[in-house]
């Protein structure tokens, strides 16, 4: 497939991985389907919608609470066990998971506990705000704030609103 080894770089084994397993198992190589023309049978048109907080300490405080309830669930326990499976390395793209990454180093023995803790919420803050980034690059999308108490309404305003325009714009 000449068109997909131009676009995918030699260093970049994921997409490679991928435009093989589609030829592999569709028999039509990665081009073909990039090439297809995109059939639009949606019976509407789809709604963007954002849910973000406004206020990132608030954010901050979730996503500490958040990663040390992953880690009273077991997330520890669950990387343990692919950690000692012994046919996983630390660059694979499973093990690269924000979180899976900070628990594989520690039982590794990079560092301690407490430091696992704390660069497990570095990386999941690091990965919200490349999240927001995207999220304000994002055009046609209706913003809410996801802690706003009144959301469900507020969405289901907007939603009857569109859903009331786009059936008045179709006739």
């Amino acid at each position: 497939d000449p068109a997909s080894a131009a676009r995918i770089k030699p260093t970049d084994p994921q997409r490679i991985q991928r435009a093989l397993e589609v030829f592999e198992l569709s028999g039509e190589p990665m081009s073909h389907w990039f090439e297809k023309p995109v059939e639009d049978d949606l019976p509407c048109t789809p709604v963007k919608l954002i849910l973000a907080p406004k206020d990132r300490d608030i954010l901050r405080e979730r996503i500490a609470l958040r990663f040390r309830q992953m880690l009273d669930a077991g997330l520890v326990e669950e990387v343990r066990r692919l950690y000692e499976r012994g046919d996983l390395l630390p660059d694979l793209p499973s093990m690269r998971a924000v979180g899976y990454r900070q628990v594989w180093a520690y039982l590794a023995g990079e560092y301690d506990f407490e430091t696992m803790v704390e660069r497990g919420i570095i990386a999941t803050r690091q990965f919200a705000k490349r999240q927001y980034t995207w999220l304000r690059h994002e055009t046609g999308a209706a913003r809410f704030e996801s802690g706003d108490p009144d959301l469900d309404l507020k969405v289901l305003k907007y939603l009857a609103a569109n859903a009331i325009s786009e059936v008045h714009g179709a006739n």
